[in-house]
């Protein structure tokens, strides 16, 4: 697959991730060194972040996501981990191969009022990673 091929694949992901609720107002997708492949964010949104913060984010995200997977062998294996702000809430899912070697790590950003954040990754984002995973994993290098 080229460059372009592994772009649009990103891009289709995260757009289908923003596709699910009205809620989300970002979805982002960073390799396991925190470099963003591919944002979605929701039509009309006024970011809080700068690409260069956001980009800072991604980075210190992944690394967040790398130290936690460590504890897995005797917590089980982590599903997503968040954060509530004033202005939004913030969730990191990991995307990891069948030896939770970590691959991938889904950002996204909710709207702060969203009362199914919990309900919304479980049963919407967690099963769209899912069904994506290997051809997200084909992509890691």
């Amino acid at each position: 697959m080229n460059r372009e091929e592994e772009e649009e694949v990103f891009n289709l992901f995260c757009k289908q991730v923003i596709d699910i609720d009205k809620s989300i107002r970002f979805a982002g997708i960073a390799d396991e060194d925190g470099k963003l492949k591919s944002i979605a964010e929701r039509p009309g949104l006024n970011p809080l972040l700068t690409p260069e913060e956001r980009a800072q984010y991604a980075i210190t995200a992944a690394t967040r996501q790398f130290t936690r997977l460590r504890w897995e062998y005797m917590l089980g294996k982590i599903q997503y981990a968040s954060s509530k702000y004033e202005k939004l809430m913030r969730a990191t899912i990991p995307i990891t191969d069948e030896f939770s070697v970590l691959s991938f790590v889904l950002l996204l950003s909710f709207d702060p009022e969203t009362n199914n954040f919990h309900q919304l990754i479980t049963e919407k984002i967690i099963p769209l990673i899912n069904k994506n995973k290997a051809n997200l994993l084909k992509l890691h290098k």
